[in-house]
């Protein structure tokens, strides 16, 4: 099962994009009831891909919130369009989804 839920309706040639990413999204900065650090985890690049084609690429840090949404808009898509979401973090894990665009 996915870790992103992702949805995309197209409005003329603009598409508006929306995912939700499931991740813990640690900084590192906190600590455990033992009060041993939780080591950092989180997302470090989302990339969004139209028909092969790259179209957002999101540079994140370990500041951004546990289950990150995000949404952006791009034109040159349409209806019956293929996208693709994939985010990778700093552990060296990984996951996308696909989506039609409504």
């Amino acid at each position: 099962m996915s870790s992103i839920k992702v949805r995309a309706k197209a409005a003329g040639d603009v598409v508006t994009v929306k995912a939700l990413m499931k991740h813990p999204m640690e900084t590192g900065q906190r600590k455990d009831s033992s009060g041993n650090p939780i080591p950092a985890h989180y997302i470090q690049e989302v990339v969004c891909e139209h028909n092969g084609n790259e179209v957002m690429t999101a540079l994140w840090g370990p500041s951004v919130s546990k289950n990150p949404y995000l949404s952006f808009k791009f034109t040159g898509g349409a209806k019956g369009d293929t996208l693709k979401i994939s985010w990778s973090d700093n552990e060296g894990k990984s996951d996308s989804e696909e989506a039609t665009i409504g």
